[in-house]
């Protein structure tokens, strides 16, 4: 594969009105997305809320009932998997025990019959992008967990796939290794430029390598954007839960004519502008890093101040977490930690202040 021509001819991928059940099991729901040529991409959610399924699906190996799937334009949905040169890396890596790394990497092309010459060309090219050169003849078990899942990226590359699909390949490692390996995944699809669908159930590998995340839950997209929309400008209740620490408090809309109020579950009454426009049941968001906290009656200027009682604190190095009893509920505040700082003490009367930018109302 030539690394430096390859983006190029990155392919695009669209998936319009998919619906996919499995007898009574509705798994995915209306999707419609586009993903551009050479993007990284994330499908992001919990445990059976059918991000494998819609990759397996881009992949060939589940059909849906209604729908289609276009990569470069090509609508690819009766073609079997062998034939959308579409490349996915599994989750167990899945790898020849028997076979030497350059086996391993070579069986794609050997299966499509491409002439000795050749595989052993691209097998030396791919082997030297992903730094696995010198192990060439080594079997899968004598392979560390990121070596093996190297492997496995090569030789789903080799073949020039047109999209690139990876299943929660990081999970086998541990966390040390995963930081790296995440690091050593965006710089080669960087330098490959192929277009990538990336699953994961952790938000963390999603954000620190992905151009764009969707964010699904019980087969429904809940949410598209770059990590930082998604995190500052979350669309529901959900996407603001899952992607980070967010501190969501529950009460009441309360409208006086034309302005409108958010009382807390303790009395407090928050008046924002945005709380006359808030839909009935939504609740009051921020992030711990987005509020100041300080002695009661210590907010000046237009902060919104929320009265409450330290209970909890936490040093985390270059924060310090702050748990904040407001009422009946309890939100969390994470302050920058300056040596020789005086820290609030569990037990003091606080008052946790928001800008009024900060505060969002979400619905389910």
């Amino acid at each position: 594969m030539d690394a430096s021509a390859s983006g190029s001819s990155a392919k695009g991928v669209v998936v319009e009105s998919v619906n996919l059940s499995y007898g009574a099991t509705h798994v995915l729901k209306n999707i419609n997305l586009e993903i551009h040529p050479g993007e990284f991409f994330a499908f992001l959610g919990p445990s059976g809320c059918g991000k494998t399924t819609l990759l397996r699906l881009i992949a060939g190996f589940n059909m849906a009932q209604s729908g289609r799937v276009l990569v470069g334009g090509e609508d690819i949905g009766a073609l079997p998997p062998w034939k959308r040169n579409v490349g996915m890396v599994f989750q167990s890596y899945a790898l020849w025990p028997h076979m030497s790394v350059a086996q391993n990497v070579a069986f794609g092309l050997e299966e499509r019959q491409v002439a000795r010459a050749e595989i052993e060309r691209r097998v030396a090219n791919v082997l030297e992008i992903v730094g696995l050169s010198h192990l060439s003849l080594r079997r899968p078990s004598q392979l560390s967990g990121g070596q093996q899942q190297r492997v496995a990226l090569a030789r789903t590359i080799v073949v020039e796939p047109r999209v690139l699909l990876l299943d929660e390949p990081l999970s086998n490692l541990d966390a040390r290794m995963r930081v790296e390996v995440r690091r050593e995944l965006r710089d080669l699809q960087q330098r490959l430029g192929i277009t990538t669908i990336f699953v994961t159930h952790d938000q963390e590998e999603a954000n620190t390598i992905c151009d764009r995340i969707a964010v699904m839950k019980d087969g429904v997209i809940q949410q598209i954007g770059t990590p930082m929309e998604l995190y500052e400008h979350p669309a529901n209740l959900f996407v603001a839960g899952f992607l980070g620490t967010a501190n969501i408090l529950e009460g009441k809309i309360r409208r006086d004519g034309g302005s409108a109020s958010f009382e807390l579950t303790d009395g407090t009454r928050v008046t924002l502008q945005n709380a006359a426009t808030a839909a009935e049941g939504a609740r009051l968001v921020f992030r711990p890093q987005y509020a100041a906290i300080g002695l009661r009656g210590f907010a000046t200027g237009g902060a919104v101040a929320l009265p409450g009682m330290i209970v909890h604190r936490e040093f985390l190095g270059a924060t310090v977490r702050y748990a904040v009893q407001l009422g009946t509920q309890e939100a969390l505040v994470d302050a920058p930690f300056r040596s020789g700082t005086e820290l609030l003490e569990p037990g003091a009367e606080a008052d946790v202040a928001i800008a009024p930018e900060r505060l969002q109302f979400l619905s389910a």
